[in-house]
């Protein structure tokens, strides 16, 4: 489930620090109100995870990937991984 961080509309508060993030299904309507405080509230928008780009052939291969060299237009072979002695 994914994590979603909201903030208060205006002012402050003791109980949620004007601020706070909760587990909800992506199918969950959004957040009118705090839970602790119930003052109005608004999502913000928040970094996420994202696959790394650029992983290494060796890496991916270690990882149990399968990965292609392309050896003309619309042909590909599996790349070997080189073997160290």
């Amino acid at each position: 489930m994914p994590i979603y961080e909201y903030e208060l509309c205006s002012g402050d508060c003791s109980k949620c620090g004007g601020k706070f993030a909760i587990q909800r299904s992506a199918s969950a309507p959004a957040l009118a109100a705090c839970p602790s405080c119930q003052k109005p509230v608004r999502k913000l928008f928040s970094t996420f995870s994202s696959p790394q780009i650029g992983i290494s052939i060796s890496k991916a291969n270690d990882t149990g990937f399968t990965v292609l060299k392309r050896v003309s237009k619309g042909e590909y072979e599996v790349h070997a991984p080189k073997k160290n002695a």
